[in-house]
This record gives C-alpha cells, sequence and structure tokens, in this order.
C-alpha cells in the first residue's frame, strides 16, 4: 500500500494546511494511541516534545487532545531536540514518543513523527497501519469517558534529564577547558541544552541562534548556513565553530579556518577512530547513496568499509539494526551513534567528535584531512507533481549522456526528497567544471518540462 500522510519523515508540510491541520493531528493522535495501548490495565502513556515553530501550540494541543479522548495520558516535555524526545520516551518507559517539528524547513512549515517505546522511529508497516486507522471508520465509535479519558502532564526537568544523558555520552576522562566553540542552534530546539552541555563540559561558548520567536527558526542560520558560523569562527579566533538545526538531530562544522567539514568528513574522522580502538562494529560504517565516494575511499584504505543505504536516516537505522552496525548517518550532518542513542543526534555527534579533538590534540583541519572529498554538486529543482523521469524522453536521453561522460570517473543520482516537492539532483566525479554543467545540463531540462529550480544547498 502507498502511504498518504507519511513520507521518509513522518508527516510534514505547511501548517494549518492538509495534511498539517488540527483534525489531522487530532486523528494521528487518536489513531496513535489506539495502536500504542497495550493489553493491560495500566495507564498508558504518550511523550509528545516540540521545536520553537508558532504552529507547535496549535498543533500539540489538537495532538493531546486526540490522545486523551483514547484514554491515553500525555507526557508533555515542551521545546526539545528530536533526540532528546526519544531518550525520555524511552528513559520514562512510555508508550510512545511524538515529535512536532520541520527539522531543517522554515517556520511556516511543520510535521509530526513518532517514536516507539524504544525510542526508534516507526517503521513503514506501523505508519501504515496509523493512517488506516485515520482513513477507515475502525476507532470512530471508541470513546472512553469518565475516569477513562486520558490526562497530560508537563515534565519540567526534561531538559536537564537530557543535558545529563548527553553529557555522559562524554568520556568521563575528558572536559572541553581551552576549546572555544561558536554555537549556531538555530532558534529551534537546542537553544537552552546546547549551551549548557558544552558550557558544563569546560568550553567557552560563542551562542548564535537561541532567541527563539516562533518565526525565525532556520531563518538564514543553523546547518543549513554554515557560512554564518565560520564567518564567527574568523571573528572570534575560535576553535571551531559548529550549527544545530531546527530540531538538533544534525550538527554540521566549521573548522578554525573557517572550512566546512560536513556529515561524510565527521564520519570519517569518528569511524576510523573507532577502529583504530576496536568500537567500530565490523569495521563497517553505513551511510546513504548521497554520501561522498571519498568517504568509500577512506574507509577502505583503513580496511573498512561503507554499506549504502537509500536517503533517510530511517533508512540508515534500518540497516544498521539488521546488520548489527553502530556507526551511521548522512552527509547533511545527521549521524546515529547507536552507542549512544536511538536516533540522529546533533549533540551526540558534536561530543565523539569534540572527544576525538580533546584526545588527539589534534585541530579539525587536521582531523578532516583523513578524507579527500571528490568534487560534488547539488542543485534542486521544485516540481508541481512527482513523476517517473524516465518517461519524459528528452529528460531521459540528457541524464543517460551524463552518465556516459562521467563514465567510471563520478556518478549521476537523481531523487525525490523525502520531506519537501524538489527534484534533487547530484553529480560527482573528479572534475568540478564538467559535473556542474552537466549538473546545470539536467536541471534545465527538467526545469522545462516539470518545474522551477530553486538555489544550491
Amino acid at each position: 500500500m502507498k502511504k498518504r500522510l507519511f513520507g521518509t519523515d513522518g508527516v510534514r508540510g505547511v501548517a494549518n494546511i492538509y495534511p498539517m491541520t488540527t483534525e489531522i493531528a487530532m486523528q494521528l493522535g487518536r489513531a496513535a494511541a489506539y495502536i500504542f495501548k497495550k493489553d493491560n490495565p495500566r495507564r498508558h502513556r504518550i511523550v509528545i516534545g516540540k521545536d520553537t515553530r508558532l504552529s507547535g501550540y496549535m498543533i500539540e494541543n489538537a495532538l493531546v487532545a486526540g490522545i486523551c479522548s483514547m484514554g491515553v495520558d500525555v507526557l508533555l516535555v515542551g521545546p526539545l531536540p528530536t533526540p532528546g524526545i526519544a531518550f525520555i520516551t524511552s528513559s520514562m518507559r512510555a508508550d510512545a514518543g511524538v515529535v512536532i517539528s520541520a527539522s531543517h524547513n522554515p517556520y511556516q512549515d511543520n510535521g509530526i513523527k513518532f517514536f516507539s517505546a524504544d525510542g526508534f522511529k516507526l517503521p513503514d508497516e506501523t505508519e501504515l497501519e496509523i493512517e488506516k486507522l485515520i482513513f477507515g471508520n475502525e476507532i470512530d465509535s471508541l470513546r472512553p469517558v469518565a475516569d477513562e479519558v486520558g490526562k497530560a502532564f508537563r515534565i519540567d526537568d526534561a531538559c536537564g534529564r537530557y543535558i545529563v544523558f548527553l553529557k555522559n555520552s562524554f568520556p568521563h576522562q575528558l572536559d572541553l577547558n581551552g576549546l572555544k566553540i561558536v554555537l549556531d542552534c538555530a532558534n529551534g530546539a537546542a537553544y537552552k541544552v546546547a549551551p549548557a552541555v558544552l558550557q558544563e563540559l569546560g568550553a567557552e561558548v560563542i551562542p548564535m541562534g537561541v532567541k527563539p520567536n516562533g518565526s525565525n527558526i532556520n531563518a538564514g542560520c543553523g546547518s543549513l548556513y554554515p557560512e554564518v558560523i565560520a564567518r564567527a569562527v574568523k571573528e572570534h579566533g575560535a576553535h571551531l565553530g559548529m550549527a544545530l538545526d531546527g530540531d538538533a538531530d544534525r550538527v554540521i562544522f566549521v573548522d578554525e579556518q573557517g572550512h566546512e567539514v560536513d556529515g561524510d568528513q565527521i564520519m570519517a574522522i569518528c569511524s576510523l577512530d573507532m577502529m583504530k580502538q576496536g568500537k567500530l562494529a565490523h569495521n563497517t560504517l553505513v551511510a546513504t547513496v548521497m554520501s561522498n565516494l571519498g568517504l568509500d575511499i577512506a574507509l577502505r584504505d583503513a580496511g573498512g568499509r561503507v554499506v549504502k543505504t537509500a536517503v533517510g536516516d530511517r533508512y540508515v537505522v534500518e540497516e544498521m539494526r539488521r546488520g548489527g552496525y553502530n556507526l551511521g548517518g548522512e552527509q547533511s550532518g545527521h549521524m546515529i551513534f547507536l552507542d549512544h542513542n536511538t536516533t540522529g543526534d546533533g549533540m551526540v555527534s558534536a561530543l565523539q567528535l569534540l572527544a576525538i579533538m580533546q584526545r588527539t590534540g589534534k585541530p579539525l583541519s587536521e582531523l578532516a584531512s583523513v578524507m579527500t572529498t571528490l568534487p560534488q554538486v547539488l542543485l534542486n529543482v521544485r516540481v508541481a507533481s512527482r513523476q517517473d523521469i524516465n518517461i519524459v524522453p528528452e529528460i531521459a536521453r540528457t541524464v543517460k549522456d551524463a552518465e556516459q561522460k562521467l563514465a567510471e570517473t563520478g556518478r549521476v543520482l537523481i531523487r525525490y526528497s523525502g520531506t519537501e516537492p524538489l527534484l534533487r539532483i547530484m553529480l560527482e566525479g573528479q572534475d568540478e567544471k564538467q559535473i556542474t554543467e552537466l549538473a546545470q545540463g539536467i536541471a534545465d531540462v527538467i526545469e522545462r518540462h516539470m518545474g522551477v529550480r530553486t538555489k544550491e544547498h
């Protein structure tokens, strides 16, 4: 069955426009409560957290109403990073967790995604089951009354619990004394947590993006704009800069020279270090098809390997659990250290990298040199609808021509975004000028037939 609401990372869209309406949010709450309610007499509980978007209040209240109407209690944690909600869900032995966030999207968007009791995102089968309940009438008549209606409770110390959890992911014999760090929290969910963690571990922190107002999340700040922290690193003479996205499940760095260090490079640094310590399970890193070929080469040369999945952290995690691997992630900076958390966690990822810096005494620029990045070009085309590009002869010919010109020296990857109406065109190869021209040619043809190209990012 094809999913009607859920994408690769929950339900997402413009807030107050279908499917991100209060009506759908309430139905999602009812359906989820029905599914996660177990056949035993105890009270059932679902955690709800959110980022800093204005529409979060509206959607949160609709979810609470839906969940409570099915006789399930709600634990409200307020603004907290997505991985923090996964942690709280598992730590408090709740039946499920819900995150209200559209991650790196602009503030007018919002989303709803679920975690199961163990802190992992839901499989496709469960999301389809939720949709079936929403579009059917199976639970319409289920209306608990009197004392069987659910209650809502606020968990006031959720931030403190998550801060302690994050600090415990950092080696106890190390600290961050002597490090000056520029930190951009994207005016998002980590605006309180992230500065506190780094400061309590001893770092001097120059905070940015820590004044959310409901509409400035990801607005010219955060992981999509590394040039912001690059300027600040140079201005303050910092050792490095790090930028989170709106829900803080991803992180991007810049080194002391202001050069960007992306997720592929972070994974190369961490996986090679873990291999040396005998801590990288099966000497294998899990990455997506978007990751740079330079990452494969770096692991291969060190005696390791990279397993590739479809784009999306859920597919990375599924492969990690299937194969017994403990490190995986995406070029975007969304990394999963399964020894520490069940989902992508920007602060956990940052602390693992900072620990390597402190233990080795090496600057980030030197650590990042373990991987040579091949030139890569990414263009986005905004589309009106998703259709198979192979059925358009001119597009198919242009793509095939590019593949033939690159042959064994590069690759072409075209895919639809799982969260936005975008067609992503990625080319990789040894000659940057060549792949730029080829990518532009493909984008121009797709734009003529299917949509309007937006800026690169």
